[in-house]
């Protein structure tokens, strides 16, 4: 009898031992795993019914009760400088461009909010950048009810999208779809937190793909590779949106887009409307993309981004007539960088490229947007033509190449020439007791202020200390012309210090 309780204890021994290693184990690779990966093994496990819709007589309701639990309530507070004001026929341009006169400055808390979708049961959530962006504290509100604290665990605003992270287990998540095989005309559902409401869903069809509305990044920031070589600023940004007559507002960004099935095709992003309001689209990022992008986040903090190395120009009517080709569609090969990724698969000036992965490229949004979805040293398969013949090359992406950001860096400082001309002030460092007395490290004071610059229009008078220009320190003209290169937007940010108080300043500039 003893010998047999000794056998048992040890096999029960055993038994908890062997499940706690697999338990770890398990812990250990769920973590390497992707998300889709982690979706893919939860639904093998946990098979769920086919939500099939007649298009006679659309019926949502499984799809809806699907998503709805995924999809939260994201509360953001910024802290940021306010000011006292009295009213003016500038308040709303003040509203928009910062202070045009010399103010005490006091921080003061905002409130903002916005939609995410759960996309795993351990609490990661994506939602877009521009909701999370300088936030102070984000908080999570669940359709239980509950709240909870999130941290960010990378975002990114060429694409405009966010990872943040909650710390719960077992929560409801939604399923990722193929936005690749969303067809025009096919039912969506936007659900979300419109307007401060309650979680809401509106249905609609898909109006159009891969729309470019010029909406996204830093129009400031030159890429090195992918960009129209008739323009000399353009957007780094990756816009191939969903377009859908579903409603969406204020609030909706960050929340699902699904398909009937109940599968997420989309993260809501933006609404083209002269109001402000709802007035018939509304634009998703596609899946596809966001995928990728959350396992970037996860991975690395930052997006990995491949590039094919060519300046491009699509072809139109325009540019059929002045380059004398014939094609309909594709991108013309205006120039390629040395030892990037077209030029060492043979891509020439003159090439028209007319495929990607077999994928005809009718605008750039089809080149980039594929391109986007993978990594430096990934290899895609691009179709061209040159003298009337098509060829495919397999091109093994690069990143992001240093002599190019040089020759970037270098029209930056011809920009910032030009905006430093344009303040129409002159400026000397600070003396170190002019720093003590007001508290600051660093500082030049404006010595003189010219009719017609946009510091008389805002203004600024002699005597204020300049402390930081687009967050930067200076202490000389130079350094402020310098800092000058990093406007971002077309708005100019400028902090500074005088006997009154502190100062804060956002005006607009045009190159």
């Amino acid at each position: 009898m003893k010998k047999i309780g000794i056998t048992l204890l040890t096999a029960l021994v055993g038994g908890s031992v062997a499940i706690g290693g697999y338990k770890i184990f398990e812990k250990k690779q769920s973590d390497s795993m992707t998300f889709e990966e982690k979706q893919k093994v939860y639904y093998a496990n946990n098979p769920a019914s086919e939500m099939i819709s007649s298009t006679g007589n659309p019926d949502f309701t499984e799809a809806a009760a699907a998503v709805m639990p995924g999809v939260v309530h994201i509360k953001v507070t910024v802290t940021t400088k306010g000011s006292q004001r009295g009213s003016s026929p500038f308040d709303m341009f003040e509203e928009f461009f910062g202070m045009p006169q010399q103010r005490r400055s006091q921080p003061r808390q905002q409130q903002g909010s916005g939609s995410g979708v759960i996309i795993s049961p351990d609490g990661y959530i994506v939602t877009n950048n521009h909701v999370v962006a300088d936030a102070d504290k984000i908080t999570v509100e669940l359709t239980d009810r509950r709240t909870l604290e999130a941290k960010v665990i990378g975002r990114d605003p060429d694409f405009d999208l966010a990872l943040i992270k909650v710390n719960a287990d077992k929560l409801p998540f939604v399923r990722f779809g193929n936005s690749d095989n969303l067809r025009i005309g096919e039912w969506v559902l936007a659900v979300g937190y419109p307007l401060g409401l309650q979680s809401t869903v509106t249905a609609g069809i898909v109006s159009a793909k891969g729309r470019e509305l010029g909406l996204l990044g830093d129009r400031q920031q030159r890429s090195p590779y992918e960009y129209p070589s008739d323009e000399p600023m353009v957007n780094t940004a990756i816009e191939s949106f969903i377009q859908t007559d579903a409603v969406i507002n204020r609030g909706n960004s960050g929340g699902a887009l699904v398909n009937a099935r109940g599968e997420l095709v989309g993260i809501n992003t933006a609404i083209m409307s002269p109001t402000g309001a709802y007035a018939g689209y509304g634009y998703a990022i596609p899946v596809s993309l966001v995928s990728k992008i959350m396992d970037d986040f996860k991975e690395f903090g930052v997006v990995q981004r491949g590039y094919v190395g060519i300046q491009y120009q699509p072809i139109n009517e325009a540019t059929r007539e002045r380059l004398n080709v014939d094609d309909l569609y594709g991108l013309y090969v205006a120039d390629v960088v040395k030892d990037g990724a077209a030029e060492n698969a043979g891509i020439k000036k003159g090439d028209i490229l007319t495929k990607i992965e077999g994928n005809t490229i009718y605008s750039s949004a089809d080149l980039q947007e594929r391109v986007a979805r993978l990594r430096p040293g990934d290899k895609v398969k691009i179709t061209y033509k040159r003298d009337g013949k098509e060829k495919d090359v397999t091109l093994t992406l690069k990143a992001q190449d240093t002599k190019k950001a040089d020759e970037v860096s270098e029209e930056s400082k011809r920009s910032a020439t030009e905006i430093y001309n344009k303040l129409g002030a002159s400026f000397v460092p600070a003396t170190d007791k002019q720093k003590k007395d007001l508290g600051v490290n660093s500082g030049v004071v404006v010595t003189q202020v010219r009719r017609g610059g946009i510091f008389d229009y805002f203004g600024v008078e002699q005597g204020l200390v300049i402390t930081h220009v687009n967050d930067k320190a200076v202490n000389n003209a130079d350094e402020v012309e310098s800092a000058l290169g990093e406007t971002k937007r077309n708005i100019v940010r400028v902090k500074g210090v005088s006997a009154r108080g502190s100062v804060e300043l956002n005006f607009p500039v045009e190159y």
